[in-house]
Parts: C-alpha cells; sequence; structure tokens
C-alpha cells in the first residue's frame, strides 16, 4: 500500500520557485494515484487568491496548475484558518474549494499522514 503524503505550501507564488514545486509534487503524485493531501499556510494562502496578474512581475501563472488539481485526484485541499485571516482573504472568495483548518485541526491532519513535504 501506497504510503501518504502531506504536502505544506508556505511561499507566496511570486516569491520563488517552491509555490510552482510544490504543486508539480502535487500533481506528479496524483498522476501516480499517491494518497495525497496538500495544505496552504504561512503565504502560500496567497496561492488560492483569485485574479493574481503575475504576468506584471514576469512570472508564470500557477492558476491552471491549482485548478488541474482535482483533476488529476488531488482532492484533499487544506488551509489554515490564522493564515488566510492574517492576510485579509476571505475563505470564500479563494480559487478552490478549501476545508479551512484551526490549529488543532491542523495538528491532527499532519498526524494522519505518513510522510510530510514542507515547501
Amino acid at each position: 500500500m501506497a504510503k501518504s503524503l502531506l504536502i505544506i505550501s508556505r511561499q507566496a507564488p511570486w516569491s520563488g520557485p517552491s509555490a510552482r514545486e510544490a504543486l508539480d509534487i502535487a500533481l506528479a503524485g496524483g498522476a501516480f494515484d499517491l494518497p495525497l493531501g496538500m495544505l496552504f499556510m504561512d503565504d502560500g494562502v496567497f496561492q488560492l487568491a483569485a485574479a493574481q496578474q503575475p504576468a506584471s512581475l514576469q512570472l508564470k501563472d500557477l492558476a491552471a496548475n491549482l485548478q488541474a488539481l482535482p483533476m488529476f485526484g488531488v482532492e484533499k485541499l487544506f488551509v489554515c484558518a490564522h493564515s488566510v485571516a492574517e492576510r485579509g482573504l476571505d475563505p470564500a472568495s479563494l480559487s478552490l474549494p478549501v476545508e479551512v483548518l484551526d490549529d488543532a485541526a491542523l495538528a491532527a491532519l499532519i498526524g494522519r499522514y505518513d510522510q510530510v513535504v514542507t515547501l
């Protein structure tokens, strides 16, 4: 049986390659039916903000990769409630449906997975 994997994405989409790498790992794992989930926290929640304009920073848009997650079987998407609130984002306006978790639920989530990768 395949080990489960939780990918924690903590970087904003415009702060370097980490956000894209986290999505690439998730898409690759999903393509091979690896049981995985993805948690967005800290500045990583900005990846889920709607109407981003990365071209102004000469960056590629991550929206297509994010929208592909469910098509690759990555349907367990989570976001840290504290991170969303701290950055002034409304969970209802995020670009993907995510489960909003408080600190206690985050600890329980991390404990449910066999392996955790943080980018």
